[in-house]
């Protein structure tokens, strides 16, 4: 197999893997960037066209680069890879895409060895890696009795495209997140819709203070992965807030939340009292896990099914620092998270 050598490989060129790059590029390291997608822009390429980015909550600065003005009306999957390509092309970080990193292992037995990066277009052998493939790929489908035999239409939210695809119809919505608020508002304008949750949802009253509320979160979020305990969905954690979007779904009577349905059947789904609802479609905003599969060789994981942290390094494997993971994974904190990592991996070269 072709094989390159080279300090750091950077798999993912998302928020936290553009400003590890940057970082790594100021400190002199050699260094790839791999990124399975076609071009710039990370997951954000991928958002459903009425994402616009007076809806999202907000694309920190990468470093080096502070962003225009953003447009209210422009959609993030339009504003943000072309503010990522922008910042490609000014700092020079030659992305190698589309590659698809298969397996990340040790060459040898020695803990401070090289780690071979098997992908789709060769190998490349490392130092360290630093891992920012974000979660994307990695959708959560829950498994309910019957829901193979369903004959209406299933689909996550990452497969979502507008909400006129449902008009007329019957649909489900399933999740107690910040995409489901979304996209219920959206379907309930023109279909007929029913939103289900396995808990209560949490609206919190007031706004969010990233200097209070922000840090009590993140705190709440490092002890988890210190821990080595698995992390929770992003809403676990923060509570729903009253966006203009819930405000309005409100306001129409679609934040009206059933109990999760106990069964799928094929032409609907069977309430918790034990009536069907007929249904034409099933919207699954299920969240999502982080995409770490290819670091499975690796064993990093605990008993738990966690991995350990110590900030962005693997606890029980210091050549792997995780970024845009567990308490970075924020926009703002992608970015400390790319520092933090690079700081972490020149201590290990240097101490080589």
């Amino acid at each position: 197999m072709d094989q390159r050598d080279v300090d750091v490989v950077v798999i993912g060129a998302g928020q936290a893997g553009l400003s590890a790059a940057h970082h790594l590029q100021r400190r002199g390291r050699s260094f790839v960037v791999l990124d399975a997608e076609d071009g710039p822009g990370g997951a954000w390429r991928h958002r459903w066209p009425s994402l616009l980015m007076a809806t999202v909550n907000g694309i920190f600065d990468l470093p080096g680069l502070p962003q225009d003005p953003p447009d209210p009306a422009e959609p993030s999957r339009v504003a943000v890879p072309r503010y990522f390509a922008e910042y490609e092309r000014l700092t020079g970080l030659a992305v190698r895409r589309p590659v698809t990193v298969t397996s990340v292992e040790a060459v040898d037995e020695d803990p401070a060895g090289r780690l071979l990066v098997r992908t789709t277009a060769g190998g490349w052998s490392a130092r360290a890696v630093i891992n920012a493939t974000g979660t994307w790929n990695n959708p959560v489908l829950p498994t309910y009795p019957g829901r193979a035999t369903f004959a209406g239409r299933q689909l996550h939210a990452r497969e979502y495209g507008s909400a006129e695809e449902f008009a007329g119809q019957r649909v489900a919505v399933v999740g107690g997140g910040i995409t489901a608020v979304q996209l219920l508002e959206e379907v309930s304008r023109v279909a007929t819709t029913h939103w289900y949750t396995r808990r209560e949802p949490v609206f919190r009253d007031g706004g969010f203070d990233p200097q209070v509320e922000g840090r009590e979160i993140i705190a709440r979020v490092t002890a988890d992965v210190e821990a080595g305990r698995p992390t929770g969905s992003v809403v676990s954690y923060t509570g729903l807030f009253w966006t203009p979007y819930a405000v309005a779904a409100r306001d129409r009577g679609a934040l009206q939340r059933r109990p999760m349905f106990s069964e799928v059947r094929p032409e609907g789904v069977v309430e918790a009292d034990g009536t069907l609802t007929p249904l034409d479609a099933v919207l699954w905003a299920t969240g999502f896990k982080p995409s770490l599969g290819h670091l499975e060789p690796m064993g990093l994981r605990d008993p738990g099914g966690g991995m350990r942290m110590a900030g962005t390094q693997v606890a029980r494997e210091p050549r792997v620092h995780l970024v845009g993971f567990g308490p970075s994974q924020s926009t703002v904190g992608a970015n400390r998270a790319g520092r933090a990592a690079v700081v972490g991996v020149s201590r290990l070269l240097a101490a080589a």
